[in-house]
């Protein structure tokens, strides 16, 4: 009898610790069958998330789909605001616990660790009292095996519960020493990076020994063609590979001093450093004649702080060298290439082998139809996209005098040869090429703009009011933070973008209707009685 009494507990405590180590895995999760207004069409997928009006779906293969929340049946509509307010309610729990540095400490003193510690103790103080010492031989592995499968359970819930609302004073720092090649900005929901994509402190596309015929030209990433880095990030469920098969065009991180950095894998699906496309620092040109890094770009630490970042991913994480953030030597990462640092918050590291930088995405992110992450800046082309030079080794590229093009000399068997190119004020660009024979091709692109510290980091009350959606069709959101600022707004105006006055209201407001507006660019101006900031809006 006693025996069967103790074994009956066992089972209860087995039960209770295999159920909650397994109440944070997917991988048998029960896709939701989703069906639209407009046609007798389904599909079969899981939630992802709900973003500017916009539902993301995931199905079975990991494929990420959009569709207008207004597409849906009412009733899957209803369920996707169920599971936002869930999302919603999940992530400000978790934001207010690393807010305030106590996440482990509410973790601690969570009422389900007291009730495992309450059963682990009623459990070994009846077996002592009623199994002999010779039988209870038997039943301690059983329960040292629950013990471990709960601790398990607790710690892998700890790990994916991890939300960082990161201070943008912090992320600004990590671009300081490279500043006013980069300009930083921030509202509630975003940091912003401006910059011309071109290091100023090394040289580019000496050393790279499969050439493109790609060559560098600054870019224009300022305004609304800015790097933005979300200041929520928020760990994925399942994060996603930087692989051939995603993020394969455009950007996955920026570094520090402003230059993009691309997915290791080309759009061809090679390792672009195994296959001799970058340059001595780990760059090299886009079809765009954008420079870029497709590896960790641990150079800059040549001219920053061992315990800063050198670069942001694009899911709102930072990336770190050799060292962690306290100084100490970097510890073992994960299979994502990082992981929870002392403060409780995710970041990766990067390294001179592969992976390199980031082997899987493990913030939430929106990749598009494109294999881009979205939103990312984009680059100008002036020009077709270039072919390989088989056997050119480039040599050195070297700015001009004046500053407005470059000298790209290389090799091809015994005979150097070289490009180049210049622009001017309205936007001609000339390249001159000395093989075989001299050739001048012109082109009419962008004028170069200039990047100036007019544009400087956002006040205090940019980052405390979010508008959003933004690109809008019909209504605007005023989202505030602090709700006691409602009561000091005093003026709300909607200009068009030559100035005239359209909407005025003299109290805080919500929301905003804008439907009836023609589709193009307007300001947005929000006024308290000592701050002032304007928003630049787009209606469709």
């Amino acid at each position: 009898m006693k025996i069967r009494i103790i074994n009956l507990i066992v089972l209860m405590l087995l039960s209770y610790f295999v159920t909650m180590a397994h109440t944070i895995h997917h991988e048998h999760e029960i896709l939701h069958h989703w069906t639209f207004i407009q046609n007798t069409s389904s599909i079969e997928g899981s939630f992802y998330m709900l973003k500017e009006g916009n539902v993301y779906l995931e199905d079975a293969n990991e494929k990420v789909m959009m569709y207008p929340i207004s597409s849906l049946s009412v009733a899957d509509q209803e369920y996707v605001l169920e599971k936002q307010e869930w999302v919603k309610k999940i992530n400000e729990e978790r934001h207010y616990n690393l807010e305030n540095n106590h996440a482990s400490i509410s973790l601690l003193f969570e009422y389900r660790m007291w009730l495992l510690c309450l059963v682990l103790i009623v459990v070994t103080a009846c077996s002592f009292y009623l199994m002999k010492e010779k039988s209870f031989k038997y039943l301690s592995p059983i329960l040292l095996l629950a013990i471990l499968i709960g601790v398990y359970s607790f710690a892998e819930k700890a790990n994916l519960a991890q939300l960082s609302t990161t201070n943008p004073l912090t992320i600004d720092s990590a671009f300081a020493p490279f500043k006013p090649n980069v300009n930083t900005r921030w509202d509630a929901t975003y940091f912003y990076v401006e910059s011309k994509g071109i290091p100023s402190t090394h040289y580019m596309m000496k050393g790279i020994t499969n050439w493109q015929q790609q060559v560098p030209i600054p870019q224009c990433y300022l305004g609304n063609d800015a790097w933005s880095v979300p200041l929520n990030p928020v760990m994925a469920a399942t994060p996603v590979p930087v692989s051939p098969a995603h993020f394969s065009r455009g950007a996955i991180a920026i570094a520090v001093n402003g230059v993009p950095i691309f997915n290791p894998y080309t759009n061809t699906g090679v390792d672009a450093f195994l296959d001799g496309q970058l340059d001595d620092f780990g760059g090299h040109c886009g079809r765009a004649d954008d420079y870029h890094y497709h590896i960790a770009p641990l150079s800059l630490y040549m001219h920053t702080s061992a315990t800063l970042p050198i670069a942001y991913a694009l899911d709102g994480f930072a990336v770190y060298g050799s060292f962690e953030p306290e100084g100490g030597a970097m510890t073992t990462l994960d299979a994502n290439h990082g992981h929870i640092g002392a403060n409780g918050v995710y970041h990766y590291h990067g390294s001179s082998a592969a992976p390199y930088m980031i082997a899987n995405m493990v913030g939430q992110v929106t990749e598009d139809a494109t294999f881009q992450i979205v939103p990312q800046a984009a680059a100008s082309p002036i020009r077709p996209g270039q072919s390989p030079l088989p056997g050119a080794v480039i040599t050195d590229c070297r700015p001009n005098a004046v500053g407005n093009g470059y000298t790209l000399i290389y090799t091809l068997g015994a005979q150097t040869d070289s490009i180049v190119y210049s622009w001017n004020a309205s936007g001609l660009y000339t390249f001159n090429f000395y093989a075989p024979s001299l050739t001048t091709s012109n082109y009419t692109g962008f004028t170069q703009c200039a990047l100036t510290s007019s544009i400087s980091n956002a006040n205090e009350l940019d980052y405390k009011i979010t508008v959003f959606p933004n690109p809008v069709k019909e209504t605007l959101n005023l989202q505030v933070k602090d709700m006691l600022l409602t009561q000091k707004i005093r003026n709300i105006t909607l200009y068009d973008n030559v100035g005239t006055r359209l909407i005025q209201l003299n109290h805080f407001e919500p929301f905003i209707d804008v439907k009836d507006r023609v589709a193009g660019i307007y300001f947005l101006e929000v006024q308290t009685r000592n701050e002032r900031i304007v928003k630049k809006i787009l209606i469709q």
